[in-house]
């Protein structure tokens, strides 16, 4: 399981790496593209509805044929890839975003915070359904051995 603390570290020394090198070279920069932001929306909606359907499968709410164990296991590996990516973009724009946040009376610096504030939070979108992707491929609970249990109990035994 991707532990959130390990994300929120990536995620801060990349905002910090992103800020000082946006210090340093700011004025050269070109304006920051809105590109990323439909990308990282539509790998989140198709993690989100991987994730729904991968649990519906697991938990037998979803009829149909079982789901096979690599293709799980595949789907674990493209959520941690996911959120260690959505960390490290996220991170990198949040270092831009905090930078530019001085400068918001001048009209270059106010559209890139607009930019960059809203691919932080498509970021944050796919973290958070790479998060629950990864949650949602867990293999289910096995169900509880009782032993009192009277639909099935063994009549023959050595000791009775």
């Amino acid at each position: 399981m991707t532990r959130p603390g390990t994300l929120a570290g990536i995620f801060a020394a990349c905002a910090l790496i992103a800020w000082l090198a946006v210090r340093a070279s700011f004025a050269s920069l070109p304006l920051l593209p809105i590109g990323a932001i439909p990308v990282l929306l539509g790998v989140a909606l198709a993690e989100g509805v991987a994730a729904r359907y991968v649990r519906g499968r697991l938990s037998g709410r979803r009829p149909g044929k079982p789901l096979a164990p690599i293709a799980v296991a595949r789907l674990v590996a493209l959520a941690k890839a996911s959120s260690t990516a959505a960390a490290v973009f996220g991170g990198l724009t949040a270092g831009f975003l905090s930078y530019v946040l001085g400068s918001l009376d001048k009209a270059v610096p106010a559209r890139d915070a607009r930019v960059a504030g809203a691919t932080v939070g498509a970021a944050v979108i796919l973290l958070a359904a790479a998060l629950y992707l990864e949650y949602c491929c867990r293999a289910p609970k096995p169900p509880k051995d009782n032993d009192e249990d009277d639909s099935y109990r063994d009549r023959w035994s050595w000791h009775e």
